[in-house]
């Protein structure tokens, strides 16, 4: 792959993964028959083809930073700030910073230095930092620790390993290792596979697919992933969808890493070759759906690069994504995709 076409598809790979986030956030955990409440009175279509066009407790912050206005069609200027956005950002300086060897203590010090808060594995991760354990042992006894915070932040790995998902997989162990343990891993090995794979693959479910041949075999993860492939041709709508990831997970928690990484191989499923579909049936399913929705973004958008992209998506990005990093308030998204080619040698 010639170097513009590789950062063609980066750019669409990050571009589609804040679109993702950005229209799941305000409805981030919604019961499905809420959103499509919202849906209904807004006129907008539903699964979501476009930005919400209002949002409920729209005058809300998020962050500190961002209104819940920020995130609708006529109230953004700029990818509004989310956790999801962040750690692509925040793995893209560590890359730059300590290079493919990096370690899980480099990955401590970096969260010291620019994290200024976290959630749930995460945050129980950072304060064990600032009380002075080591990175290796940060998520040892923790709650959280096969949530899907560790998947959320696999991006980046697999834009700096586009087409390598072996290499991207490995690339991405000790960022994961810092805040999870065991499935909680292997779904952050997972996403960063199966982005990695869709520079180069049939179709983003055929990324999917490929990268679940990179986590152990044996694990939960993997189990549930074969499951969720098996039963691809039994969906309709994100209904369909919904009804066997309830049927088959009852109680797990929505935030789980298993359940929601079976959501997106079924988000695009639905989605097939459209990156557009891909997020919206994302969103629409539910469970933690702006995770969901900005990694079946990236792994659409790494397929497909620019030409498959809407300008719906991305010309309310005005070229830029906020952030919470401390000392990076704003990233220009160009220059991100620039930056991500470079780390691909």
């Amino acid at each position: 792959m010639d170097r513009d076409k590789l950062k063609d598809k980066i750019k669409a790979a990050f571009i589609m993964r804040c679109a993702g986030c950005t229209l799941g956030a305000p409805v981030e955990g919604y019961a499905v028959a809420d959103m499509e409440k919202i849906a209904a009175q807004n006129g907008d279509a539903f699964p979501p083809d476009d930005y919400w066009t209002d949002v409920p407790d729209r005058e809300a912050v998020r962050y500190g930073i961002s209104p819940r206005k920020a995130y609708t069609r006529g109230g953004m200027h700029g990818v509004p700030v989310d956790d999801d956005t962040v750690y692509t950002l925040l793995n893209l300086l560590l890359l730059e910073r300590y290079g493919a060897e990096y370690t899980v203590d480099d990955v401590g010090k970096l969260w010291l230095e620019l994290l200024p808060y976290a959630c749930t594995a995460e945050d129980e991760a950072l304060k064990a930092l600032k009380r002075g354990v080591e990175a290796s042992r940060a998520a040892e006894g923790k709650v959280y620790v096969e949530w899907i915070g560790a998947a959320i932040r696999g991006d980046a790995f697999g834009y700096a390993r586009a087409g390598r998902p072996e290499e991207a997989c490995a690339l991405c162990v000790h960022d994961a290792r810092l805040t999870h343990r065991e499935n909680g891993i292997y779904g952050e090995m997972f996403t960063s596979a199966a982005v990695a794979a869709a520079f180069t693959a049939q179709s983003p479910l055929d990324a999917a697919r490929a990268a679940a041949e990179y986590i152990p075999d044996g694990c939960e993860l993997k189990k549930q992933l074969d499951w969720a492939f098996s039963h691809v041709a039994d969906l309709t709508d994100y209904k369909s969808a919904r009804r066997l990831l309830d049927e088959r997970f009852p109680g797990m928690n929505s935030v789980h890493t298993i359940n929601n990484m079976c959501a997106v191989v079924f988000s695009l499923a639905l989605g097939g070759k459209s990156a557009s579909a891909c997020i919206g049936n994302a969103v629409a399913i539910g469970l933690d759906n702006d995770c969901n929705a900005a990694t079946a973004g990236s792994i659409a958008g790494a397929w497909c690069g620019m030409s498959g992209v809407e300008e719906k998506w991305y010309i309310p990005f005005a070229g830029s994504v906020l952030s919470y990093l401390k000392g990076y308030g704003e990233f220009d998204i160009d220059d991100v995709a620039e930056r991500f080619t470079k780390l691909n040698g």
